[in-house]
């Protein structure tokens, strides 16, 4: 059993702890820090709803009561001498509570998970998101994932919503109608992989360790509901070994991921290549309560016609995207996004 000792006026005491003790403090903080999460959440809720209402209540006195500019400024000064230990009145915060209110007001759909996120989170998706779905898009991601607010604004700057939606895959017509939006929702278009450190002249080998190095960062740029199964994964198939180079599970998609890393431009023999591999992993590696594998191939550059002949006529969900060691995302690629009725009807998925 364990012991404790401690010296009492002088003279050296030993006390004996339970052997159950250390399970029952985990047990109890773990408790507390649950409290602490549903407090915080609590708090959130109410600030983010009574920021939508004094945005109301600016917006609609400016609009009836012609209220101006020095109002606000003596509303902001006001409100900070009756709550003086309470940050967040500046007037130009209250600028932003109407423009957070009118943002949304008309969508009834997103009310409740407006308070699942921060006031920051909203600060930073109202001031460097314009379009209303792009607005949507990261509210509701944010929420799903759990991403701070500073991944949030990671995501925003590397364009994470105009990667993702010009996304080039066949899932629609390769996976079952229930998945096959999530599984959009799971791949980009393009991916930044500026932490690999890798020169201008590399090899696939080389490409495919420097992933392996970096895989922490590597998942959190794939996205956080992956987990790393292993690289080079072997598949015999008669009497001959065959190895992927990466191989992912998708938690929400419950799929087994298989990643191939090309250091050059597509070719549409890769398509040929990733059938194979998925046709393998569904009958000998997938479980039997699990959806069919998807394939990504990952290129330094691809053309998007190619793309598209090359995946009309696969059968097996696979997506096509390109990396870039440094940030740029393609200016064309704004050209690419789907229409704002296909956009919407892909956010429903996301909650």
């Amino acid at each position: 059993m364990p012991r404790e000792v401690q010296i009492l006026d002088g003279v050296e005491a030993v006390k004996t702890i339970p052997e159950d003790y250390g399970v029952a403090l985990e047990t109890i903080v773990n408790k507390i820090k649950a409290a602490q999460v549903r407090a915080i959440r609590a708090v959130n809720f109410e600030l983010v709803a009574v920021y939508k209402d004094i945005g109301q209540i600016i917006h609609e006195k400016q609009s009836r009561a012609a209220w101006g500019a020095s109002v606000v400024e003596r509303l902001a000064k006001d409100l900070k001498n009756q709550f003086p230990a309470i940050k967040g009145f500046s007037s130009r915060n209250l600028w932003r509570m109407k423009d957070f209110y009118l943002s949304y007001c008309e969508k009834e759909k997103l009310t409740a998970l407006l308070a699942e996120i921060s006031w920051t989170h909203h600060v930073y998706i109202l001031e460097r998101c314009k379009d209303p779905l792009e607005r949507e898009f990261y509210i509701r991601m944010s929420k799903r994932n759990g991403w701070s607010y500073r991944t949030l604004l990671n995501q925003i700057e590397n364009k994470a919503f105009e990667r993702m939606m010009a996304s080039q895959e066949n899932f629609e017509t390769n996976l079952p109608v229930q998945v096959s939006q999530e599984a959009k929702l799971s791949v980009k278009d393009e991916y930044v992989f500026d932490f690999l450190e890798l020169g201008d002249e590399y090899s696939e080998r080389e490409l495919e360790r420097a992933v392996g190095r970096n895989i922490e960062s590597f998942l959190r740029e794939v996205g956080n509901a992956y987990t790393f199964i292993g690289s080079q994964y072997r598949l015999e198939v008669g009497g001959q070994d065959f190895f992927i180079d990466i191989l992912l599970y998708h938690r929400k998609l419950k799929s087994l991921v298989a990643i191939e890393l090309k250091r050059g431009a597509f070719l549409p023999e890769y398509v040929g290549k990733m059938q194979f591999y998925l046709a393998v992993l569904n009958d000998t590696v997938r479980l039997s309560d699990e959806n069919p594998s998807i394939g990504i191939i990952l290129c330094r550059e691809k053309k998007r016609m190619i793309v598209e002949y090359a995946l009309k006529d696969s059968n097996k969900p696979i997506n096509v995207a390109s990396y870039k060691i440094v940030q740029q995302l393609p200016q064309e690629l704004k050209d690419q996004l789907p229409t704002p009725e296909q956009i919407e009807k892909l956010l429903e998925h996301i909650e």
